[in-house]
């Protein structure tokens, strides 16, 4: 290495200040050259891999107090060169974990704003890059150096991991860096790593240590196995998640000490306190008292007073300078211009805008000064002028549009002042945005406003006889100051005329002011050191202010030091970003003298990074003649004004010192010398005393205002005459503030005088020195631990080289997300920066982050440029922008989630028990706990005694012959059909059959016809000729390709002989479309049934037993499988009479049916109850909706139908479309008060919100709220529940339809470990549940254990299991698996009733007594059905069901139209529908992990955007999850964009 320590600092500061100037290849030079003489005898190393440390600190202690005083400190950092070989390592390196998927037109750029400014436009802007530069080099060479470092530091500082997780090293030695798999591991590696990713390769990207959660074992290997079956090897998205599987394979494992307890009754607990954290350790701290102020006789008894002397005796005397948009001098304004101006405004203020009886303004009153920037000296006149007549002025930022970013706010703040007239320019009241009618349009939030003009011209001169009335300064109000709280929320601070007064004599003492000194201003004179200084301070003293207005910053940035050096200006106010513009254009200006300057005041001293940017100026400046005892920091608050400012030393003198602090110390409130990690270190430096006259404390700044300890960070209070008084209109929080009486350790007050928050964090040095290391406004409370914002932007820019970011934009803010504050970051990205670029630096800055802070970032973001809101002066605002981010209207290019790494507070993973628990113990523990066993029973279906009518109606195939001779209608598309024509066509097919088809009895035939009669003659048509039909829906001729495999595979697997279907569809089966899908020439035998001869057939077939075949029903599963089952003639005769008692459908009723008539009880009810019961039936198409939106509803009015069924999807289609229209379809005469019961149809849990919407949209229309029930069967029982309500209570009591539905809430967290514990309404985490109707006639339901078979309490989450004489005879398969019929068609229980034959339904639902009574007058047992056990997803132990997790995704912003989750090798994917444009693609990432986190602790591994309608849906509107899992996994989703929640 080299060394230094006999360097001259003449050299150090020689080096320094040729960064940034010259190439790579120069500095080298250069640096050889300086250095030649000094290091020849020492030994010379690579030094292109090793760090140069510069800074030289002297160690002084101080007292018991862990202070560190260092005198001065010459810190130069040049460590650029190692941190840009490091990200040029980086860069060479083949990144390990996948970046985003994003379809390119979702990447959108917004045009650069010509009027940018250089390179920074904040208070933060380069504050500590120079600084962090250090630790960075350090930070990335380390991680370099050593391969495992960030693998190993993840394992010690991760959130949470499963007991299995050590298993997955895979055997690979941690000092190799291309390990090798040993065998074990070398099988999952061959299927799964479709990107091989080494040691070396992953620990080359910066995202290493972001690992996900995994419980990898030799079950879950076998099972990916599974999985991955089928998946294409090229898969883009398969390749992706692989890399990111191959790379996390090493998950991170915390102390069991971290975990939180996941108790019953609370979610998260807070954890035990680490014994080494760092605590207080010295004694309570003495109040700090200022140097008195002292009495002069001259100064004035009021700041009017002073203007009034200096206007009548210094009347040519220059009081402002103002500057054009180049740089050069506009105007003067003298102190007499201003006297008498301030004078005339002050008369037409209370004299001429109202009348004499009734003025229009009385001294007291408020009135916004709305002046621009550029124009200080109409906003000097309009303030003079108020404080002349009375009146309290309230400076706001001129406003540009509606929607300025904070302008509701500022309306929030005229209204609490009782604002109603407002003072502007003739200039600047033609820029404000205006109606069509030329009026200045209505803000956003604000109150009616009166806009009165204050240029000279519209003026009136006062009388001879008028003098304006100057009282000694008192404690009235004499201006309100806005400030915007860290909430976003603009309150007003009200300034007393006695506090203003006082204010600027502290300041004169301090400052040591004198009368005709030059001072440049480039702060805003409206607020703040801008106004107190330039504005009051500078009149009193009959100072000359040349006020720089940021407009001119932006086109000159060295406007301000020209002006310095022009008139010799002793004294000039700036900002850190303005000492940093004017040293990156300082090559320009070689003569620039500033050693005229007397006291250089950085306004933003208290801002911890600012020593980086006062040094830095100063190695730059020093040759120009700026001495460094002028550089004066300062402290400010707007509730206690000034707080404490360095005065300006003597020449020569020795510069104040500076602390060296340990940031991990300060996360945790205490003071800590940082002796060992340089790269964790924070240097601050002093802003001098308090001001003259004042009294200080430090006080804790959560809870009581407990005084602090010496070694401890608390926020600084202040006691004294200058500074605020109020926020003015908010009583309650002005307590709160400026009332706080501090406290000792004991509680008890130290006194009675009242002190001021201020909102600056610090701590009091030796000498009675204030360092200030953060403000609350900045304070990120992250697990405990403090974190200021200013430290992460700069850590963040320090990431050097920017080309990825503009620097002065960007923004540091926190979200609550599950129980804690999440850290995020957002950033305009540069327009030429590619998504690769970006990605890397967003890796780097997390890296950084953790490293250098011990903190997680949640969220990365980066925007277009010139997109984040704006202050009015050109800085980030950063309440807007968290408030677009949590609204999702912050329309990001690219972005990180990284919850893994932040979120350390889930609850612990459930361990399941183990369930070999014999039936003894179970059975008696649910006794002994007071549960019964959950098990409901429908009411008996009975004995009919009519033995004719048994016999006539025991098989399906002569339920048809005796319901000819009743009276029997159907009507379909309004064309009624009575059951005697049916019949005849019903004949005509046998025939034809028998002729034609060269059939065998029990053949299967495919009946391929769209919804309609023909289908129902074709089903009996085929049960007389001893055939088994086979209803499949029909293909979509629009959408051949994705329907007909699926007509294909069920013909297969149905091994059908036959297809009867219309000519239309047979054309299209044979077509040419067709033969692209499938083999067109492998049809069974095809038979058209639109002309048929008229002949009868010899005889009909009549089925030897009730037990044999009557029909297959098959049906897709939502998990994608296809399944038929067969349905025998005592099944179908038994579920049609079930059905008829249930519903009372008798031959007198008429239903409509809006149903797809193809499986399930939609064929039930489409084709056989309704001849069977002999009752009149409207048969609505579905598919007649898509064109005739109202058909359904207005049928219903028509025919004042009492009863209807439907589906989910039928009534979405209707919410959605017809919601709008209810006026009008009211005015059509549509009317639902004729409805009693409206079924939904389904075999999923009831959509609760759904039919409620339903309800209440078409409650106007005189549907009853309480018409909507729903109905449940699955695929082993058609029909289960089916509710068909009354009206009245009266009728249900006497009828046999059974009490309303009832809805229970249960929590969500019991849910999730199989137990039911209801809950109130409205209460955390609650579900709400409807029940899915009432248990058919004939049916019994019992809820069991699926893993022990065992019953389960009615308090339990179970599979529910069904014995009814109508349940389906089993699986119809190809090879007869049996075995899997008998599983679910024909099991028992473990225990209990051993005996009794039960049928699975695949579901998961609970039973609860409630307190409603059923037709016997016994206490009602309601189904409640939770969701299907296929489609459960376990996740950290728990059982979640996708429906939960997707109704909260949907919730979670406007534009997602429709979600769906599956699971992938432990990872959670959400697929999100995006409705709006596709700029708010990745608008959703953030918000979808929030809500997942928040409701359901579970943190999102993969975000998938895409465009609506990709999610599959069957034709009962459900979800096909798995079809959409193997189109992700297959990459055939074409997704808008894929994040990787790192």
């Amino acid at each position: 290495d080299y060394y230094y320590d006999s360097t001259p600092i003449n050299v150090v500061v020689s080096l320094s200040s040729l960064l940034g100037d010259i190439t790579q290849k120069g500095y080298e030079k250069k640096k050889a050259k300086l250095l030649a003489s000094y290091i020849q005898h020492l030994p010379i190393t690579n030094h292109k891999t090793h760090q140069i440390n510069m800074s030289i600190s002297v160690f002084l202690s101080s007292s018991l107090v862990c202070l560190t005083l260092f005198a001065l400190t010459v810190y130069v950092d040049i460590h650029t060169e190692a941190v840009q070989a490091a990200l040029a390592k980086h860069k060479e390196e083949k990144m390990a974990l996948p970046m985003p998927t994003k379809r390119r037109s979702a990447f959108v750029q917004s045009p650069i704003d010509t009027c940018t400014p250089p390179d920074t436009s904040s208070a933060s802007e380069d504050e500590g890059s120079l600084r962090r530069k250090a630790a960075l080099s350090a930070v990335l060479a380390q991680s370099l150096q050593s391969p495992d470092y960030w693998i190993n530091r993840s394992v010690q500082s991760s959130s949470t991991s499963s007991s299995a997780s050590s298993t997955l090293s895979h055997g690979e030695p941690k000092t190799q860096p291309q390990p090798q798999l040993q065998p074990a591991a070398s099988v999952l590696a061959d299927v799964l790593a479709f990107t091989r990713i080494g040691w070396k390769c992953m620990c080359g990207c910066a995202l290493v240590f972001c690992c996900f959660l995994f419980t990898y074992s030799m079950f879950v290997t076998v099972a990916v196995l599974g999985v991955c079956a089928g998946v294409p090897v090229s898969s883009r998205v398969s390749t992706k998640i692989q890399q990111l599987l191959n790379t996390l394979k090493r998950p991170k494992r915390p102390p069991l000490s971290e975990f939180f307890v996941d108790d019953s009754e609370e979610i998260v607990e807070v954890p035990q306190p680490d014994p080494n954290t760092p605590k207080p350790e010295g004694r309570q701290i003495i109040p700090v008292k200022g140097e008195p102020l002292g009495v002069v006789s001259n100064w004035p008894p009021a700041l009017q007073a002073a203007l009034a002397r200096w206007g009548a005796t210094q009347a040519k005397s220059p009081a402002l300078t103002a500057l054009d948009i180049t740089g050069k001098p506009l105007y003067t304004l003298t102190y007499g211009k201003l006297w008498s101006r301030s004078l005339k405004l002050a008369y037409t203020l209370l004299n001429k805008l109202g009348t004499k009886t009734e003025p229009v303004l009385q001294p007291g009153d408020r009135v916004a000064l709305v002046y621009p920037n550029s124009d200080p000296g109409m906003f000097w006149v309009a303030f003079y002028g108020c404080l002349l007549a009375e009146v309290i002025p309230v400076p706001i930022e001129v406003p540009l549009s509606r929607q300025d970013a904070g302008s509701q706010q500022i309306g929030f703040l005229l209204g609490s002042c009782g604002v109603s007239l407002a003072l502007t320019s003739e200039v600047c009241l033609k820029g404000l945005p205006k109606t069509p009618n030329g009026e200045i349009i209505q803000f956003k939030g604000w109150p009616r406003m009166k806009w009165v003009v204050t240029d000279t011209k519209y003026l009136t001169k006062p009388s001879k006889d008028w003098q304006p009335h100057i009282p000694t300064a008192n404690t009235d109000t004499a201006y309100i100051e806005y400030k915007a709280s860290k909430e976003g929320t603009v309150m007003g601070v009200a300034v007393s005329k006695i506090s203003m007064l006082t204010h600027c004599q502290a300041l004169s003492q301090a400052c040591g002011y004198c009368e005709g000194e030059t001072l440049v201003n480039v702060l805003d004179c409206k607020k703040d050191m801008g106004m107190w200084h330039g504005v009051l301070t500078s009149v009193m003293n009959r100072i000359h202010t040349i006020t720089v207005p940021y407009a001119v910053m932006k086109a000159c940035p060295m406007s301000w030091v020209q002006r310095v050096h022009i008139h010799k200006a002793r004294v000039a106010l700036v900002k850190c970003r303005d000492l940093h513009w004017a040293m990156m254009a300082h090559k320009d200006q070689r003569d620039t003298n500033l050693s005229s300057i007397r006291m250089l005041i950085v306004a933003d001293g208290a801002n911890p990074w600012s020593v980086s940017s006062c040094d830095a100026f100063l190695n730059v400046f020093q040759s120009h003649g700026l001495k460094p005892e002028v550089i004066c920091p300062c402290a400010t608050s707007p509730e206690a004004l000034t707080v404490a400012i360095r005065r300006p030393g003597a020449r020569g003198a020795p510069l104040p010192a500076r602390a060296i602090l340990s940031m991990g110390g300060l996360s945790h409130g205490v003071i800590r010398v940082n002796t060992e990690d340089k790269n964790s270190a924070l240097t601050v430096q002093d802003v001098g005393h308090i001001m003259p006259g004042a009294l200080m404390c430090i006080v804790k700044p959560d809870g009581s205002p407990q005084l602090c300890k010496t070694d401890e960070i608390g926020e600084i209070v202040i006691n004294s005459r200058a500074g605020g008084t109020m926020y003015y209109g908010l009583p309650g929080v002005t307590k709160n503030t400026f009332e706080v009486i501090p406290v000792n350790q004991a509680g008890a007050p130290i006194g009675e005088i009242p002190f001021t928050r201020t909102g600056l964090l610090g701590f009091v040095g030796p000498g009675s020195l204030v360092f200030v290391v953060g403000k609350i406004e900045g304070l990120l409370m992250v697990s405990g631990r403090r974190h200021n914002a200013d430290d992460l932007v700069a850590t963040a820019l320090a990431v050097e080289p920017v080309k990825t970011v503009y620097r002065g934009r960007i923004a540091v803010f926190s979200v609550t997300v599950f129980y804690d504050e999440r850290i995020v970051i957002v950033a305009e990205q540069r327009p030429d920066a590619s998504e690769e670029d970006s990605f890397q630096w967003m890796s780097r800055v997390l890296q950084a982050i953790d490293s250098i802070h011990q903190v997680g970032l949640y969220c990365l973001a980066l925007v277009p440029a010139n997109t984040l809101p704006k202050t009015p002066l050109g800085g980030i605002h950063i309440c807007e922008t968290k408030q677009n981010f949590l609204e999702g209207n912050l329309h990001p290019c690219n972005i990180l989630m990284c919850p893994h790494t932040c979120v350390t507070n889930l609850p612990k993973p459930r361990q399941k028990q183990p369930v070999d628990v014999g039936p003894a113990s179970m059975l008696v523990g649910n006794l002994v706990a007071g549960k019964r066993i959950a098990q409901a029973i429908g009411r008996e279906l009975g004995v009919v005694e009519d033995q004719d009518l048994i016999r006539k109606v025991m098989f399906a195939t002569q339920t048809l012959n005796h319901t000819v001779n009743l009276n029997c209608n159907q009507k379909l598309n309004n064309r009624p059909l009575s059951v005697l024509p049916l019949f005849s066509l019903a004949e005509k097919i046998t025939a034809t059959l028998m002729e034609r088809g060269g059939l065998n009895t029990g053949d299967n035939v495919v009946l391929l016809y769209p919804p309609g009669i023909d289908l129902i003659a074709a089903f009996y048509g085929c049960l007389y000729a001893g055939v088994i039909p086979v209803t499949v829906r029909p293909p979509h001729p629009q959408n051949l390709a994705a329907t007909l495999p699926t007509v294909r595979m069920i013909i297969d697997v149905s091994k059908a002989a036959c297809i009867l279907t219309t000519q239309p569809l047979m054309r299209i089966l044979r077509s040419r479309e067709a033969a692209a899908s499938v083999n067109v020439k492998t049809w069974p035998t095809i038979i058209d049934t639109d002309d048929l001869p008229r002949k009868r057939p010899p005889h009909i077939y009549k089925p030897p037993t009730a037990e044999m075949l009557a029909y297959l029903d098959f049906s897709v599963s939502t998990t994608g499988m296809l399944t038929g089952v067969k349905m025998s003639h005592a099944a179908v005769s038994t579920l049609c009479r079930s059905i008829k008692l249930q519903c009372e459908l008798y031959s007198s009723r008429q239903i409509a049916i809006c149903l797809d008539p193809y499986c399930g009880l939609g064929f039930v009810l489409w084709c056989l109850s309704s001849v069977y019961s002999g009752h009149q039936s409207i048969l609505i198409p579905p598919l007649e909706l898509e064109s005739s939106l109202p058909v359904w509803l207005s049928t219903l009015s028509q025919y004042k139908i009492r009863d209807t069924f439907c589906s989910y999807s039928v009534m979405e289609l209707c919410t959605k479309g017809l919601g709008t229209q209810t006026e009008m379809l009211k005015a059509r005469g549509l009317n639902l008060s004729c409805v009693r019961s409206c079924v939904v149809i389904a075999e999923e849990r009831p959509r609760l919100t759904l039919t409620q919407s339903f309800s209440k949209l078409f409650k106007d229309l005189g549907l009853s709220p309480r018409a909507v029930s729903t109905a449940f069967g699955s695929r082993v029982n058609l029909a289960i529940c089916l509710q068909v309500r009354c009206l009245f209570a009266s009728l249900c009591s006497q009828g046999t339809a059974g009490p309303d539905p009832s809805t229970v809430y249960v929590d969500m967290k019991s849910l999730r470990h199989d137990r039911v514990r209801l809950v109130e309404r409205g209460a955390p985490q609650s579900l709400p549940l409807m029940e899915s109707g009432t248990i058919l006639p004939g049916v019994r339901v019992i809820i069991v254990n699926p893993e022990t078979r065992g019953p389960l309490g009615d308090s339990h989450l179970g599979e529910i299991w069904v014995s009814s004489a109508h349940s389906a005879s089993g699986y119809y398969t190809i090879y007869g698996e049996e075995s899997l019929q008998a599983d679910h068609f024909n099991t028992r229980l473990s225990f209990g009733e051993p005996h009794t034959l039960w049928a699975r339904t695949g579901y998961l639902g609970f039973i609860k007594r409630t307190e409603l009574l059923d037709a016997s007058g016994d206490r009602h047992d309601a189904l409640f059905v939770v969701g299907s056990l296929d489609e459960t997803l376990e996740l950290r132990g728990l059982r979640y069901h996708p429906i939960d997790i997707e109704t909260s995704v949907s919730r979670a912003h406007r534009s997602i139209a429709e979600s769906a989750v599956f699971t992938w090798t432990n990872l959670l994917v959400v697929v999100a529908e995006l409705s709006g444009s596709e700029q708010e693609a990745l608008d959703l990432v953030p918000l979808v992990t929030n809500v997942v986190l928040e409701e359901h602790h579970l943190i999102v591994g993969v975000v998938v955007i895409v465009d609506p309608g990709v999610i599959p849906i069957n034709s009962r509107g459900e979800k096909q999850r798995m079809h959409l899992r193997d189109s992700f996994l297959a990459d055939q989703l074409d997704p808008i964009y894929v994040a990787y929640n790192m």
